[in-house]
């Protein structure tokens, strides 16, 4: 099986680093979310997530004027909002019945689909050393989610693996267009979308929030755009099935979360698991010398 082939752009090493700072968004955004879960409807959540980003992002399109949105892929656009979409309204009913760690376990079983979705749709067929990194990233997290996972099935853990599946598909989709559409552009247009989508149920489930439920779901926003700007900038910089594995971490830092905020302790068996997620990583980002050492001699 052949390697997928890299362009001239690719840099894993950078790539995987913009996946680590938006696995720790994210992790941030989950405990948010959880939080004001309790205290808002989770329309409200979706909304304010999605209108906070999209504000974020108009000094962006003001300084650089509608020639920055303008685009010739608008169906792939289209293909990414719809699947984020999916993905998000899916992972925050999640978020809202399950404990933390089991949310973003399920949720984060995107990397074990991101190789498939994209040897099938984009034809970037994974290389070997992915089979054993996917092996020890689903044993790992099982091991972290162990404490908190139980063993009937309930409508809010299929809501998590739904989520872990429209977002693989997702994050595919911007490896579809990222040869021409910058990070912000692909933001900006997924912002807009889920921002309409998401002011609908607004007209008959608005409801006052206090200023401090304001500024918590106003910093939810925030940190999910910036793990969605830095993870869309991350897959455009190297394979998707490469830079997948790399968001195991998020797994990582959502059981430290949830040890601090609470008091979720972590046992012998969760830190065997967030060991063998590092070592996933690892052995994802690996690559053999020998080809390029041959092509130096």
């Amino acid at each position: 099986m052949t390697a997928p082939t890299l362009r001239p752009t690719d840099n894993l090493r950078l790539g995987a680093l913009f996946a680590v700072l938006a696995a720790a968004a994210f992790a941030l955004m989950a405990a948010g979310v959880k939080t004001a879960s309790t205290l808002v409807r989770s329309e409200l959540i979706v909304f304010f997530r999605s209108a906070v980003g999209l504000a974020v992002l108009l000094p962006w399109l003001l300084r650089h004027g509608t020639a920055a949105i303008r685009t010739q892929r608008l169906g792939g656009h289209l293909w990414r909002a719809a699947f984020g979409v999916c993905a998000m309204y899916a992972f925050f009913y999640a978020l809202g019945h399950l404990h933390l760690a089991e949310a973003i376990l399920l949720t984060y079983s995107t990397p074990l689909f991101i190789p498939f979705i994209a040897w099938a749709w984009i034809r970037e067929p994974p290389p070997p050393v992915i089979f054993p990194a996917i092996a020890l990233g689903l044993a790992g997290i099982v091991l972290i989610a162990q404490p908190a996972a139980g063993v009937s099935v309930s409508p809010a853990s299929v809501a998590g693996v739904l989520s872990g599946i429209s977002a693989a598909a997702a994050m595919v989709s911007i490896r579809r267009i990222a040869d021409t559409e910058p990070a912000p552009r692909v933001v900006f247009y997924f912002s807009a979308l889920s921002t309409a989508i998401a002011a609908v149920p607004l007209l008959w489930s608005w409801t006052p929030v206090s200023g401090q439920t304001l500024a918590l779901l106003i910093g939810i926003g925030v940190l999910a755009t910036l793990g969605q700007l830095s993870l869309t900038r991350a897959y455009a910089l190297a394979p998707a099935a490469r830079i997948g594995a790399f968001t195991y971490v998020a797994v990582v830092f959502g059981g430290l979360l949830g040890w601090a905020l609470w008091q979720e302790r972590p046992d012998g068996s969760s830190l065997t698991g967030m060991a063998l997620v590092v070592a996933c990583c690892l052995l994802a980002g690996w690559r053999p010398r020998m080809r390029a050492a041959g092509r130096a001699a």
